[in-house]
């Protein structure tokens, strides 16, 4: 399998594959979300994908490009749950057996749609970073494919796929704002926009409580730090090579939201348009509503990742 960069190329030839397996997600506009922000606002429903999730794209564009010989080995993942669901997913249709390592501690709503696709699932360690570590190690011992979360170029085109769909709708978008945990989706709304549009300005967005991502943007160079927040979709401890070497050329700017923002922001959606998100999904409103003024009277997508927010949590956000 390929590690260089992906290209724009690769974009369009994963898009080429995945529209075999997945409709395109809508980008609706909203007149309460305008008034909100007094902006043109849109928002690319990516939880209306199978999975509820926007990595599904990128699992299915990576599990197509394995050898008939890596399939019949199976492969090993790490996830605390939309990448675990996206490969699952992927390995269901592709028929290649799958062995996910979660946090003892995981989201159990996605813990239970994982099994329904078929994996195996180990739980092992406090965090997701300890996970990914332990199955990278046995997949190594095992000769079996690791796929990592994030240092993948195939799942990078394959996410950037909604870019592609966002701004063949909306070419003139002055901004999209998208979360990072492992920036994927975040590299991959880069490498499309700077081939489609180039003056349009991509915001990452990470949680105050996990800023591994922000700070390696920051910094130019890869860094470690606490990783304390409740968005599982942000909860990385460490930023990727290969995601942040694409944001570090292209990124125009990087957010941090706090829990209560992004809680908030849970709310705001649920009120005003009556779907349901997670707190990585909701990110970029919180961000948006941070930066309003900046927005006013700009046209902004604003990228819903996913919806896998587990029962328990919702209460606790609704109290």
């Amino acid at each position: 399998m390929k590690q260089e960069r992906p290209t724009f190329k690769d974009v369009l030839e994963a898009r080429s594959i995945i529209s075999k397996y997945l409709p395109q997600t809508p980008l609706h506009s909203y007149p309460q979300l305008d008034r909100l922000l007094e902006a043109e606002v849109y928002v690319k429903h990516e939880n209306h994908l199978p999975t509820c999730a926007f990595k599904v794209r990128g699992g299915i564009n990576l599990i197509s490009h394995m050898s008939h010989e890596q399939r019949e080995r199976g492969v090993f993942t790490a996830s605390t749950g939309n990448h675990a669901l996206s490969i699952a997913y992927a390995c269901r249709l592709f028929n290649v057996p799958l062995t996910i390592f979660m946090p003892e501690k995981s989201n159990q709503t996605k813990v239970e749609a994982v099994k329904s696709l078929g994996a195996d699932i180990v739980f092992f360690g406090r965090i997701f970073d300890e996970a990914r570590e332990r199955a990278e190690k046995l997949a190594t011992e095992k000769g079996v494919r690791f796929i990592h979360p994030a240092n993948e170029p195939y799942l990078i085109a394959g996410v950037a796929t909604y870019t592609l769909e966002i701004l063949e709708k909306c070419p003139n978008l002055d901004f999209i704002i998208v979360p990072v945990g492992g920036g994927s989706g975040a590299s991959g709304c880069c490498l499309v926009k700077e081939a489609v549009n180039p003056g349009v300005q991509v915001i990452g967005v990470q949680a105050e409580k996990a800023p591994a991502a922000y700070l390696s943007w920051k910094n130019r160079k890869i860094v470690a730090d606490k990783m304390e927040t409740a968005a599982e979709g942000l909860a990385t401890k460490i930023g990727y090579k290969l995601t942040q070497e694409i944001l570090w050329d292209f990124l125009s700017d990087f957010i941090l939201v706090s829990e209560e923002e992004m809680a908030e922001a849970i709310l705001i959606y649920l009120k005003m348009i009556r779907n349901l998100v997670e707190e990585a999904g909701a990110c970029p409103l919180a961000a948006a509503l941070k930066i309003k003024e900046r927005l006013k009277g700009k046209k902004v997508t604003l990228v819903l990742t996913g919806s896998n927010i587990s029962i328990e949590r919702l209460k606790l956000i609704l109290k």
